[in-house]
């Protein structure tokens, strides 16, 4: 049944995707879809504008308009299908796509031949060809954050790198300055649903015993959501677990380190 009340609008056009407001929205109202916030629907929005706040560019305000009226029960049950998609056991072995099965990875050392390392790595602009290639840190799989099971035994007593995806294309030592020792996951905060990400990391807070926990984003405004996810799926595990921000510049460089404050 409709009628004239207070709900969310969205302007796509001061959208950045950050994602702060799906974060933000305890109904699970809204989600990232194409890079851009959207009202999933009518009924999950309560109009009373927690995700207000949370905007960086003033893209959401409350208006009123006909709409659905806001069910509760509605609500329930949208968010327990988001925990159920979530909380999902993997497929059998037999039938389990082979990349998103759980391995430890040995990292290897660099190859000591030097045909085999001109023949396998491009060197950096400026270095000789006989440079030796920087080894992968690389220690455990998968890495992708929609991917990697919250249970995954490497998670316990793990240092958590959490990268935007366009990190490791801009640190041009990423293996050596931020993969060594730690378990990797990386995301895309603009064009994945958030919702899902708060979901994984409630998970993971909730089953393993996190040591500490490193989010390394880009310096662009639509990479700023990651932290803020992790924190809040952090919160809903009830959970405080040490960590930083490391935010980088466009080619690279670390421009800021922000340690959490509790």
């Amino acid at each position: 049944m409709k009628a004239t009340r207070k709900i969310i609008e969205i302007d796509e056009a001061l959208c950045n995707g950050c994602g702060d407001c799906v974060s933000s929205c305890h109904e699970g109202a809204i989600q990232i879809v194409d890079g851009k916030a959207k009202l999933v629907a009518d009924r999950y929005c309560d109009g009373l504008g927690a995700c207000l706040g949370e905007c960086p560019t003033g893209a959401l305000k409350i208006v009123e308009r006909e709409a659905e009226a806001f069910d509760e029960a509605a609500v329930a049950a949208h968010l327990q299908g988001i925990a159920s998609r979530q909380a999902a056991p993997a497929a059998p072995a037999a039938h389990q796509c082979p990349g998103a099965q759980v391995k430890q990875i040995t990292p290897q050392p660099a190859p000591q031949c030097p045909s085999a390392r001109i023949k396998q790595f491009t060197p950096a602009v400026g270095a000789g060809q006989d440079a030796a290639p920087t080894p992968s840190a690389l220690s455990t799989w998968p890495i992708q954050i929609r991917l990697v099971p919250p249970t995954a035994p490497f998670l316990e007593d793990a240092h958590l790198l959490v990268a935007a995806d366009c990190v490791p294309a801009a640190a041009p030592n990423f293996h050596r300055d931020f993969l060594q020792g730690r378990v990797l996951m990386m995301g895309c905060p603009k064009f994945d649903d958030a919702g899902p990400y708060v979901q994984k990391f409630s998970q993971l807070f909730a089953s393993a015993t996190v040591r500490r926990v490193t989010v390394a984003v880009m310096q662009v405004p639509c990479c700023q959501g990651l932290p803020a996810i992790v924190r809040k799926g952090m919160e809903l595990a009830g959970k405080t677990v040490p960590g930083e921000t490391v935010i980088l510049s466009l080619q690279g460089e670390v421009l800021e380190r922000r340690e959490w404050q509790d």
